[in-house]
C-alpha cells in the first residue's frame, strides 16, 4: 500500500509547533515518579481535536507510556486480553456471579486479574465519535493511534468507506511490526476471526465489515482494496498469524464450498479463493481444525488455524449443543500460549472474549457475565502457563456498555436476581424491593435495548427473552411488567431497557486495565486507550530496537516517531 512520507524528527516537531493554536498550553505527560524510570517525552501543543493527527496521537501515547516508566519493561512475550464491551460494571456482577456460583455470596470474589498488581483507566473514545465502537478502539490498542469509528488500522485522516483514503493511511500493527521482526504472533477470539478486534492486527480497511469480498462494494474492489480476511491470510509482515483461532470460517471458504458442519451453509468468498488452503501453504506443517476433536488431535509443536463455526463461535451457555463441538476460550489460549512460546525470539499473542459485547447488545446479562468468567478462566490458563519475569499479560476492554448495577440489594443476593430489600439505603432486608409503582425490579438493567417492555411484531408486552430483535415497538401500554413471578435468573430472560433499541448500545465510560509482569508498574493513572500500544510497545526490547534502527526512537530510545508500514515489509 502507499505510505504517506515521514518527516526527519526536526521538521516533524516543527510541523506540530506550526499547526498549534495560539494560547493552547503545551501537552505535558504526567510528572514522572522518582525510581519508576519515568521517561519524558514532549508533546507539541495542537487545537484539539482540529489538530489532531495520527503521529500526534502516536507521539502522545509513547509520552504517556514513557511517564509511568514503561520503558524499564524488559518483556519476551507480549499477550493482550481484550474483553470486548467489558465495562466495569460487567467485571463487578461477573464477579458476584462466579462467586455465587461458587456458593459464596459473591461480592468478595476476584475475577483473575483482579489480582494483577497494576490497574488504570482507559479513555475509550474515537476521533469522531464520544460513544465509540470496536473497530476504532481496537485499531488504537493496535496501533497506537487514536481513529475513527468503523475503520480499522488506519488514520483518522480516512473517511469510513474511503478506499483510497484508508491506502493512504494504513497503520502498522504490534502484530505486524512483531511478525517481521521475526517473533511469533496469535490471534484468538470468540468471534469471526475477522471480526473489528481481531481484524485489526493484520488488516487495514476503510470498513470494518468488508471481512470478505462479498460484502465489499464493487467500486472499492476496483480501487484495489482488499477485504480483512484476505489481508490476514496474505499479509506481507513475515507469514501472518502463526496461530489464528476463532470462528468465521465462511470468510475464508469459496461459495462454491459446502461448509464442513452445516448442509444448508457455504463459503462467503466470491472470488473463488480457498484461504484455508492458503493459509496452510503459508505455514507448512500448520494444521486446520474445524471441530473440537481436530483442535486436539493438532500437534502442539506447528502453527494451528482452527475455525470453529461459519460465524462467530457459541455462547459457552450454548456450547453443549454443539455436535461437532468447540474448545472454550481458555484451551485455545493454552493451546495457542503452547505454540507460540517455542519460539525463542518470543511473541505477541492477542486473546477477545469478543461474546461479552454481543450479549450486552442483546440485553442478556446472563450470558454477558458468563463470557466475563470464560475470559476469566482463560486469563488464569495464561497466568499458569508464563512467568511475570518475561511475560507482560495485560487485560482490558475496548469500550463499555449501558449494563447498570443498582437498587440496595442485600448482601449475597443473587446478582441476576430481584432486589431484596425496601430500595432505600435504610431499607429492611428480606422482600423484594418495591418501586414507586409498587412493583419489584432487579439488580441488572440497560438504559437501552431490546429489553424494552412495551409488544414488538416478535414478542407480546411484557417481560422479554433471549434472542428478542426489536421490530415493531410499540410503547408500553400497561408500564413496567409485574416480575413478582418472573424467574430473572433464567439465562434467557432478558432485563429490563429503559427505552427501546434492536440492539443495546456501547457506552462512553472509561474501562479498566489490569496488568502483570515486566513493564506492568506504568500501567496507573488515567490514559487514553492508544497508551495500551505503548505499554506493550515500550516493555518489549526487541519490538523497541526495531523501530529505533528505523531512526523513530529520541535520544532516550523511546519509539516517538509514526513508523510507515512500508518500511517493514520485505524488500
Amino acid at each position: 500500500m502507499p505510505r504517506l512520507p515521514r518527516l526527519p524528527l526536526p521538521l516533524f516537531l516543527a510541523s506540530f509547533v506550526l499547526t498549534a493554536c495560539t494560547g493552547i498550553a503545551p501537552r505535558h505527560a504526567p510528572t514522572p515518579t522518582a525510581g519508576t524510570g519515568a521517561v519524558h517525552v514532549d508533546v507539541p501543543a495542537i487545537q484539539r481535536p482540529q489538530g489532531e493527527t495520527a503521529a500526534w496521537w502516536f507521539r502522545d501515547g509513547a509520552a504517556q507510556a514513557a511517564a509511568r516508566g514503561a520503558m524499564s519493561g524488559r518483556a519476551k512475550n507480549l499477550i493482550l486480553f481484550v474483553g470486548d464491551g467489558m465495562s466495569l460494571t460487567t467485571v463487578a456482577a461477573a464477579r458476584i456471579l462466579e462467586g455465587q456460583r461458587r456458593g459464596a455470596s459473591g461480592e468478595e470474589q476476584r475475577l483473575s486479574w483482579e489480582d494483577f498488581p497494576a490497574t488504570a483507566l482507559s479513555r475509550t473514545y474515537n476521533t469522531n465519535s464520544q460513544t465509540p465502537d470496536s473497530a476504532g478502539t481496537m485499531s488504537a490498542m493496535a496501533t497506537g493511534v487514536k481513529t475513527r469509528l468503523g475503520v480499522l488500522s488506519i488514520g483518522q485522516s480516512a473517511a469510513r468507506g474511503d478506499c483510497a483514503g484508508a491506502r493512504a493511511a494504513p497503520l502498522l500493527t504490534l502484530w505486524e511490526l512483531a511478525a517481521a521482526s521475526g517473533m511469533a504472533t496469535g490471534v484468538v477470539t470468540t468471534t469471526r476471526v475477522t471480526h473489528a478486534t481481531p481484524g485489526a492486527t493484520f488488516s487495514h480497511s476503510a470498513d470494518r465489515n468488508w471481512e470478505s469480498d462479498g460484502e465489499m462494494p464493487e467500486a472499492a474492489r476496483a480501487a484495489g482494496c482488499i477485504d480483512i480476511a484476505r489481508q490476514l491470510v496474505e499479509t506481507p509482515f513475515g507469514t501472518g498469524p502463526d496461530v489464528l483461532m476463532g470462528g468465521g470460517r465462511m470468510h475464508l471458504m469459496p461459495a462454491s464450498q459446502r461448509d464442513p458442519e452445516y448442509a444448508d451453509k457455504a463459503g462467503a468468498r466470491r472470488d473463488g479463493r480457498d484461504l484455508v488452503a492458503e493459509w496452510l501453504r503459508r505455514h507448512p506443517g500448520g494444521h486446520y481444525a474445524w471441530n473440537d476433536a481436530q483442535f486436539r488431535a493438532a500437534p502442539d509443536d506447528k502453527p494451528l488455524l482452527g475455525l470453529f463455526e461459519p460465524d462467530h463461535m457459541r455462547y459457552g451457555h450454548d456450547r453443549p449443543g454443539d455436535g461437532a463441538g468447540e474448545p472454550t476460550l481458555a484451551e485455545m489460549t493454552r493451546a495457542a500460549i503452547a505454540r507460540l512460546a517455542r519460539d525463542a525470539d518470543g511473541y505477541v499473542l492477542l486473546v477477545e472474549g469478543g461474546r461479552i459485547d454481543h450479549a450486552n447488545h442483546s440485553g442478556n446479562a446472563y450470558r454477558a457475565l458468563d463470557e466475563t468468567i470464560g475470559l476469566s478462566d482463560a486469563v488464569r490458563a495464561a497466568i499458569e502457563m508464563t512467568s511475570a519475569e518475561d511475560t507482560l499479560v495485560l487485560v482490558t476492554a475496548d469500550h463499555s456498555h449501558t449494563l447498570n448495577f443498582v437498587g440496595y440489594p442485600v448482601r449475597g443476593n443473587p446478582i441476576l436476581g430481584k432486589v431484596q430489600g425496601a430500595g432505600g439505603e435504610d431499607g429492611t432486608p428480606g422482600k423484594f424491593a418495591l418501586d414507586a409503582l409498587g412493583l419489584p425490579f432487579t439488580t441488572l438493567s440497560y438504559a437501552n435495548g431490546p429489553g424494552y417492555a412495551g409488544a414488538s411484531d416478535r414478542q407480546p408486552e411484557g417481560p422479554k427473552r433471549y434472542e428478542h430483535w426489536v421490530e415493531g415497538v410499540k410503547p408500553a401500554r400497561n408500564g413496567r411488567p409485574d416480575l413478582t413471578h418472573v424467574d430473572t435468573q433464567d439465562p434467557d430472560y432478558l432485563q429490563e431497557s429503559l427505552y427501546p433499541l434492536k440492539s443495546e448500545t456501547h457506552g462512553g465510560d472509561d474501562v479498566g486495565i489490569w496488568a502483570r509482569g515486566p513493564g506492568s508498574e506504568a500501567v496507573r493513572g488515567n490514559v487514553e486507550e492508544n497508551t495500551v500500544f505503548h505499554f506493550l510497545l515500550q516493555a518489549n526490547p526487541r519490538l523497541r530496537t526495531a523501530l529505533c534502527a528505523k531512526g523513530l526512537c529520541d535520544a532516550n530510545g523511546v519509539p516517538v516517531a509514526l513508523p510507515a508500514p512500508g518500511d517493514f515489509k520485505p524488500r
